[in-house]
């Protein structure tokens, strides 16, 4: 778990000890805002007009946690909130003002103030419709979870919490204001950030949450896609992703939104001839998380091609999610009484694409992970199999830019109970590893190219641009993958070799004019 949260859970911190290291925590942090904030607290209360800290902020204040965004919520209406922003801001921004929110920065403070308000769906709406509230309890109640209904007045920093949110951040769990059938029916995506929440902070989640999660699950249909992505992308960019999704998959939530992923739970085998899928991916997120740890670069020096990885790393944690989601469609049952998914790297890719795509994801991030998922499987068997050089060249320059990510998939993607196994096959990625690093150093292995270019081909051989240019240089390409670098004078020899007898051949199989096919 992410260090930052590991005062509030620690065992030694329950009840009464845990209260009072919540409050401490939030009175610490609280009474250190910035001096812009609490400026601008005084100008909303010198204009007559409520204004209040609250949601996210409140709560990571009481988690000891630095507060980055300054989310606050007032009785103005948007207009006046506007004039009194432009009084306060260096600039000031209305993109949502149909929401009631009026943006504004100073002293490099970034403040979002918002109109009380209450959120809900028409039937067969993609957007909430929004009304404006007049208290702040009533704008409070129709909040997501308790724990993020929570205000702090302005400038006074007085606690507003009606629906008992700091006992809940004490409990670890998550509640709705109102119920959560009502909540999830005024706004469904909060199906989404239940689960985005069990895994940030690391809570559970209550018994009529989880209920309502699988009763309310395709209401989500009335979510645009964007906004599902968007609550996925933070869920999996969280400390513990795996509850988020065991969350999810649980309550049937992933039916609706990740099918690829619950129907995992499809490949268990009552016979155990093979591993359970679901829980075998769950473990390759855990170790994939772990691999970007900079900790991990001590103990796989070797091993973590590309240097450390900017954690949390969306990408490859996406790969590990999706890497094996190929195999209920390919698992078959041999007479001999084995168990294959052959290709499922491949199928496997064409449905991590399509999903990606289904959820809005950007193309590059969709292209990234169908590619790895495509990978997942090309080292295997590397140090039975004895590779050649240009076999590791080879799979080099298929991974490309996403090398560092592909050997950490690699090495998640073992989880083995066999500990000799275990040892036998990270003792091949390592191998593997050390081999690409060697040639890379011989042959500056990130930018491969022929020993010659199109323009030299075609002064040697007396061609125009075209197919044949094209052949001679993967011609000579694939002879810089087996033999590595020839030298211009070399390359050029072998390439005048290979154009005659390709030249000879053409001259050889063209019938002679006149002839009739099939006649010598």
């Amino acid at each position: 778990m992410n260090p930052s949260y590991e005062p509030i859970h620690n065992a030694a911190t329950t009840g009464v000890n845990r209260r009072a290291l919540l409050l401490a925590q939030g009175h610490k942090t609280l009474g250190s805002l910035p001096p812009a904030i609490d400026e601008l607290g005084s100008i909303f209360a010198d204009a007559g007009h409520e204004v209040s800290l609250v949601g996210g902020p409140v709560r990571d204040a009481f988690l000891g946690l630095p507060i980055h965004d300054f989310d606050l919520t007032t009785s103005a209406p948007p207009e006046i909130t506007e004039r009194l922003l432009s009084s306060w801001g260096a600039a000031t921004w209305d993109v949502g003002r149909e929401f009631g929110t009026i943006g504004s920065v100073r002293d490099g403070v970034t403040a979002e103030v918002t109109t009380y308000r209450s959120d809900s769906y028409e039937v067969g709406s993609r957007k909430p419709k929004v009304d404006f509230g007049r208290t702040l309890e009533g704008d409070l109640s129709r909040r997501d979870f308790t724990v993020n209904a929570m205000a702090v007045r302005l400038p006074e920093l007085e606690l507003v919490d009606p629906c008992g949110g700091l006992d809940d951040l004490v409990g670890g769990v998550l509640r709705t204001p109102v119920t959560a059938v009502q909540s999830f029916d005024d706004d469904p995506l909060r199906i989404m950030r239940a689960a985005r929440f069990a895994a940030q902070l690391g809570f559970d989640v209550g018994e009529d949450v989880m209920s309502a999660m699988a009763e309310m699950a395709e209401r989500l249909a009335i979510v645009s896609a964007e906004r599902i992505r968007a609550e996925l992308e933070r869920l999996m960019l969280s400390p513990a992703p795996r509850r988020g999704i065991e969350l999810l998959v649980y309550t049937g939530v992933a039916d609706v939104v990740l099918p690829e992923i619950a129907q995992l739970r499809d490949t268990v085998d009552e016979h155990k001839r093979h591993k359970d899928v679901y829980e075998h991916t769950l473990t390759v997120v855990d170790q994939a998380i772990a691999l970007e740890d900079p900790a991990s670069r001590k103990e796989y020096e070797a091993y973590l091609l590309g240097g450390e990885l900017e954690g949390p790393d969306l990408t490859l944690r996406l790969a590990a999610l999706f890497h094996d989601v190929g195999k209920p469609r390919t698992r078959r049952f041999e007479k001999n009484g084995s168990v294959t998914f052959r290709a499922h790297d491949v199928v496997g890719a064409r449905m991590a694409a399509k999903r990606m795509a289904a959820l809005r994801f950007d193309k590059q991030t969709e292209k990234d992970v169908a590619r790895l998922v495509e990978l997942h499987l090309r080292a295997f068997g590397f140090s039975e199999a004895g590779w050649t050089d240009s076999a590791v060249r080879r799979f080099v320059r298929d991974a490309g830019d996403l090398l560092p990510r592909l050997m950490r998939l690699i090495r998640a993607d073992v989880t083995s109970q066999n500990r000799r196994k275990v040892g036998r096959l990270q003792a091949g990625n390592d191998e593997l590893a050390a081999r690409i690093r060697d040639l890379a150093e011989q042959e500056a292995l990130d930018a491969i190219r022929p020993d010659l270019d199109g323009a030299r081909i075609m002064e040697i051989l007396g061609l125009k641009p075209g197919p044949e240019v094209g052949a001679a240089r993967n011609y000579l390409l694939e002879l810089r993958l087996d033999e590595g670098p020839l030298g211009e004078e070399e390359a050029e020899r072998r390439l005048l070799a290979w154009w005659s007898e390709r030249s000879s051949g053409v001259k050889d199989s063209v019938p002679a004019a006149g002839s009739a096919p099939g006649e010598p």
